[in-house]
């Protein structure tokens, strides 16, 4: 059986994106807005090199509540395989939830279990990639990421972002973390 990380993607891979229509930080609505954190990718080669299958997953309601073009969330997760490709890394799988509870565009709209915390896409990667989730691991920065972790039984890391305070503090992680490369040492450590 294989390991994994599972990463979310906003506010660990890439900044959250000030909304001046919401007043809030969200998940970036258009590919000028995305960018990703400097430390990404000597992150992603410091769990690749201890054997760990890499997956993001997230959701990514903008489009259900009509705030941006599903064209635009697609275009920003190429911008992110491209990206990390053209560095030499791999991330061996992406799943994205494009549903919201409340989602205007029909089809998108209501309940689905591919929303974290629901645990689809875990159960998923773990039937397409034969994983052992009690070696596996979350890194994400709300509650909804550490409750998706513990539903399997995942080991789970929080990154302490203070744009996302308001979606996170009341679930307990495993561990904290500054940010993804402080995780990636932890997990590290946990193997030597």
């Amino acid at each position: 059986m294989n390991k994994a990380v599972f990463l979310d993607r906003d506010g660990v891979i890439n900044p959250l994106v000030y909304n001046l229509a919401t007043c809030e930080y969200e998940s970036p609505n258009a590919p000028e807005e995305y960018s990703v954190y400097p430390w990404l990718l000597k992150s992603l080669r410091m769990l690749k090199q201890r054997g760990f299958l890499l997956f993001v997953i997230s959701n990514q309601p903008s489009f259900a509540k009509g705030k941006t073009s599903l064209e635009n969330i697609k275009a920003i997760e190429k911008l992110l395989q491209g990206y990390v490709e053209e560095n030499g890394c791999i991330i061996d799988g992406y799943y994205y939830c494009y549903h919201h509870p409340e989602g205007i565009v029909p089809g998108y709209g209501g309940p689905c279990g591919c929303r974290k915390p629901g645990t689809l896409f875990l159960l998923k990667a773990q039937d397409e990639f034969d994983l052992c989730f009690k070696e596996c691991y979350f890194i994400g920065d709300q509650d909804t990421d550490i409750m998706c972790g513990k539903a399997v039984g995942m080991e789970t890391i929080k990154i302490e972002n203070k744009h996302s305070a308001q979606k996170s503090g009341r679930e307990e992680p495993g561990s904290y973390a500054a940010n993804l490369y402080e995780a990636a040492k932890i997990i590290a450590s946990k193997g030597e």
